[in-house]
């Protein structure tokens, strides 16, 4: 790089600290008149046109970034990320394979790429590069760490367990590590790691609000797991509180959200969109209401794909739009639809799916934040089945309450907000049922968990599928989950006579009136 392009990169940097996109963006093309193919350059001006919201030239700077071939480690870091992004497996891929052989590859760039691949839901390539990270060295903590948690996602859990114990002995003060440990099985009296947890709480040591939340968080797992409700709800408030500290929620723009979504036009196509053979299945809801299990349900029969939780329906709408958000959508997406060409968005979405497909003709997306999108993927794939996974609501909002999603659900971590959440989503979903009655079915988890085989089949027949024996053997499934429910799907379909919420009736009793107001 030279020094003149070095320099005007930290002018950049200083305008971009300071907010001020314009002069950001102006200084990074004047560095890239000098160096129209430095790699480094275009990844700052995606950053910047990313955080100015215009989403199509962000992701253009990112793959004109990849077609200059940087060699550079720390670039090749950013742009992995980047392309992963906006969703660009294919070019993704490919930089992947200019890396070379496994081998010659820096452990830090093993472990970035496995992190990538692990986002789109490729966790069996996501190991290979881990292990070939653990050959170099067995003993490096990030790598112990990530592979922990893709055996995880693939179902593996002694072994993710074995390596997640030897990343705290090397560094205990990685939090992630126990948050994960915690999840893996249920603890007992005999086996448990509430001691540890508690200490390092008690430590008063300086930690990060995440740090602090993800201890917490596996601290009220594992009281929960023994029986001590007190104890872990009094773990929980400490975890939520120190989570949502760090977050910018503010009902009100999710009531507005919910507003212009309802005043919206009501419209759909007519007619099949593009060539491709292919039919997508939604599975929609709130987090947690079973959409994980629902999916690997259908995933067993022969002419579904189940391909995980997906953005890249958002992405169709953030390139449609021109605009990056945050989340599924926001105000501005749905402000400039109208403008929008839904026969693109159809096809694109339909396009960026195949290198995920092998003969089937249906595919499963399961984001359930996607209920936000009904309207749209209404308009833009006419094929399209929809399916709605509703569950109690104290059950579902307690769930999401004790559950760690990082930035993704901000709305989770209060109680009453988490309450005036679901009763806005309760409101959409009234509103696009009546708006497409013959788009979407309601899935019931508790009927799906007591009655499997019978919802299966009425399933089947919405989604145009015969049914098949062998989606009721969900033991058999091998493909990775890489969500919330990582590890309870693997317990197979499980009807709970009490719910897990029974035990914190009492200081959930505001959050239970609110859901029934």
């Amino acid at each position: 790089m030279k020094p003149a392009t070095a320099q005007l990169l930290r002018q950049a940097e200083a305008h971009a600290s300071r907010r001020e996109w314009p002069q950001a963006r102006a200084t990074l093309e004047t560095a890239l008149a000098g160096e129209p193919h430095n790699a480094a350059v275009l990844l700052q001006l995606s950053y910047i046109e990313s955080l100015s919201g215009r989403y199509r030239a962000a992701r253009d700077h990112a793959l004109r970034a990849n077609a200059a071939k940087p060699t550079d480690a720390d670039t090749i870091r950013e742009l992995m990320s980047r392309l992963r992004t906006f969703n660009e497996a294919g070019a993704l891929h490919d930089l992947l394979a200019r890396l070379g052989p496994m081998r010659d590859v820096p452990i830090p760039l093993l472990i970035a790429a496995a992190a990538q691949l692990s986002y789109l839901n490729e966790q069996d390539a996501a190991l290979r590069y881990l292990d070939e990270a653990m050959r170099g060295d067995p003993r490096y903590p990030p790598t112990l760490l990530a592979r922990g948690q893709v055996l995880t996602y693939l179902g593996r859990f002694d072994e993710a367990a074995k390596d997640l114990e030897a990343c705290i002995a090397r560094a205990p003060e990685i939090a992630q590590a126990h948050w994960f440990l915690s999840r893996l099985r249920k603890q007992t009296p005999a086996s448990h790691h509430v001691d540890r947890l508690g200490k390092m709480l008690a430590s008063g040591a300086q930690r990060r609000p995440d740090d602090v939340a993800l201890l917490a968080y596996a601290l009220h797992k594992e009281l929960d797991d023994l029986g001590d409700h007190a104890g872990a709800w009094r773990a929980l408030v400490h975890a939520c509180n120190a989570k949502r500290a760090t977050l910018d929620y503010r009902p009100a723009q999710t009531h507005a959200l919910m507003d212009k979504l309802i005043a919206m036009p009501v419209q759909a196509n007519a007619t099949r969109v593009g060539d491709s053979p292919r039919t997508p299945i939604f599975i929609v809801g709130m987090h947690r209401s079973g959409t994980t299990l629902l999916e690997q349900l259908l995933d067993g029969h022969p002419d579904v794909r189940g391909v995980g939780e997906l953005y890249d329906f958002t992405s169709r709408m953030r390139y449609a739009t021109d605009h990056h958000c945050r989340g599924p959508i926001d105000a501005t997406i749905v402000d400039r639809a109208s403008q929008a060409d839904f026969d693109e968005v159809g096809a694109g979405y339909l396009a960026g799916m195949e290198w995920r497909l092998g003969d089937e003709h249906f595919f499963t997306d399961k984001l359930p934040s996607n209920f936000l999108n009904i309207g749209f993927i209404c308009r833009a794939l006419p094929q399209a089945k929809i399916l709605h996974m509703v569950r109690d609501p104290v059950e579902t909002c307690f769930s999401n309450l004790r559950e760690l999603f990082s930035d993704a659900n901000p709305y989770s971590y209060d109680p009453l907000e988490l309450a005036d959440y679901y009763k806005q989503y309760e409101r959409l979903m009234a509103h696009w049922r009546s708006a497409y009655p013959d788009r979407i079915m309601d899935v019931d988890y508790a009927e799906l968990t007591r009655d499997t085989e019978t919802v299966m089949r009425r399933v089947s027949a919405f989604c145009g599928l015969e049914f098949a024996p062998r989606m009721l053997d969900i033991g058999e499934r091998e493909r990775g989950v890489a969500t919330a429910s990582a590890v309870q799907v693997r317990e197979g379909v499980v009807a709970r006579e009490t719910p897990k919420w029974a035990p914190y009736a009492e200081p959930l009793a505001p959050m239970i009136r609110a859901l029934q107001g």
